[in-house]
């Protein structure tokens, strides 16, 4: 949170969520297919915000939007308006002043939602000495890193959570998603260590193929996807081996498989005119997976508040828009692009049973 005269301060309320995915500016290069070929400039994003909106979408300010825990590192360059967009979602965001500039990203794509990005600034990684004790207690966390480095990062998170709260302190739910540029075949052997890490691995559909040394090569291929997804889950997910692999797949959906159960479930938005801008989209849906799973306890629930949650990522260039309503004096309708979240969740229960 962030006081009135610039400080820092932390919330007592129980942390459902923490990502550790950095917050960026983008600058957005639409693909050669668009109408619309001019630049977006000054964006937020970064996989750690899109995350957090992911979760606060499923947390309304009036009850649990504290529960969403985030980190920005605020260079010197760090809009006003950003700043105010930010402070509005009422989330715990420790916001921390850099001595620099805010990590900027370069972000391009081409057809068939392929996505290439560069930093243009100096970026502030995040690491598990950054939290702070109410951070360090939540109930899940969102990674995106190496396979190393996860494993690194998830011992450091055990480690000062027994240090800090005993070692009887419950083990949160931890899902990696794995950074792009190393899902390479060379990085195979690593990858298959870290999700015995974890509780839940999420590559998108490409990221999965490219781990095992295959592509998709235009139309996804989903019986592909299955057969990857069973290598993992033989490996073992997760310290008992029942952890979950979610395969984000665009506009054909996710498949969800743990050792004993798989699942298709479609995207969303099934006409492509609904869709804007993929950028977010997939780190989104993990916030709503991560709080999917921490407050239903059933993957299925979860990944159908996960692809709202993405659904609401794509309909625009840049982060969903948050609108209030009052009814009389106590309660606060939230409305996400104009929508009730709830309400389209509910609505894709019913499609989905």
């Amino acid at each position: 949170m962030i006081s009135s005269n610039g400080e820092t301060r932390e919330s007592a309320a129980t942390i459902d969520f923490v990502t550790l995915g950095m917050f960026i500016i983008d600058d957005i290069h639409p693909p050669p297919s668009a109408n619309d070929q001019t630049p977006k400039k000054d964006i937020i994003g970064g996989a750690g915000t899109y995350s957090a909106i992911g979760a606060r979408l499923f947390s309304p300010s009036a009850t649990t939007s504290k529960a969403v825990g985030w980190i920005i590192d605020a260079g010197t360059d760090f809009p006003a308006d950003v700043r105010s967009t930010i402070d509005s979602w009422q989330t715990n965001v420790l916001i921390r002043p850099r001595d620099g500039l805010t990590t900027r990203g370069w972000n391009g794509y081409g057809d068939n939602d392929h996505r290439a990005f560069k930093y243009l600034t100096p970026k502030k990684r995040l690491t598990a000495e950054d939290l702070t004790p109410s951070l360090l207690r939540s109930k899940s966390f969102h990674l995106i890193c190496s396979p190393e480095r996860c494993i690194e990062m998830v011992q450091q998170i055990w480690s000062r959570r027994a240090a800090t709260f005993g070692e009887d302190e419950p083990r949160p739910i931890i899902i990696w998603e794995p950074v792009p540029d190393l899902c390479i075949l060379d990085e195979l052997d690593n990858a298959l260590k870290a999700i015995q890490f974890v509780d839940v691995i999420s590559p998108n559909h490409e990221e999965l193929a490219a781990l095992f040394g295959q592509e998709h090569a235009g139309d996804v291929k989903k019986d592909l996807i299955e057969q990857q997804a069973h290598r993992l889950n033989n490996s073992g997910i997760g310290a008992d081996g029942m952890g979950m692999v979610v395969v984000r797949a665009g506009k054909v959906g996710c498949y969800l498989a743990t050792a004993g159960k798989t699942c298709w479930l479609p995207a969303y938005h099934q006409d492509a005119a609904k869709v804007t801008d993929p950028t977010g989209g997939g780190n989104g849906f993990l916030g709503g997976l991560a709080v999917g799973l921490v407050r239903t306890n059933d993957m299925i629930e979860a990944a159908r508040m996960a692809s709202v949650a993405a659904s609401y990522c794509i309909e625009q260039v840049g982060v969903p828009s948050l609108t209030v309503a009052h009814r009389g004096h106590i309660e606060r309708l939230e409305e996400w692009n104009g929508t009730s979240v709830f309400e389209r969740l509910a609505e894709f229960r019913t499609r989905t049973a």
